[in-house]
């Protein structure tokens, strides 16, 4: 009887190790794409080259994300975007992040 019991409490148990581990990596993922798109706008504002402003946030994106920058007359915008973690439970979202700058003082598009 304990063997049967054993035999349902496991997987139930991987099942919900599954789950909180999944949670984990994507909440450590949306963590990275905010503090990416953060330090990416706030370059961007400052005047740097694009192709410095999108090495600076892959450099603390996580691997294999995307970076857009979007430059009008009020400011910029980086979008950060991670692809899904599908190895333990698949179908679900990646990471994104979207931060605002204004125009530093003298720069601009």
């Amino acid at each position: 009887m304990v063997s049967a019991e054993l035999a349902l409490t496991i997987p139930s148990v991987l099942l919900v190790l599954a789950i909180c581990l999944t949670a984990l990596s994507l909440g450590v993922d949306q963590v990275r794409c905010e503090d990416a798109a953060r330090v990416a706008a706030r370059a961007a504002s400052r005047g740097e080259v694009t192709g410095t402003v999108r090495q600076a946030a892959l450099r603390l994106a996580p691997q294999g994300a995307t970076v857009r920058v979007e430059e009008d007359a009020a400011g910029v915008q980086v979008v950060v975007e991670a692809r899904p973690r599908a190895r333990l439970l698949p179908g679900l979202p990646g990471a994104a992040a979207t931060a605002r700058a204004a125009w530093e003082p003298g720069v601009g598009p």
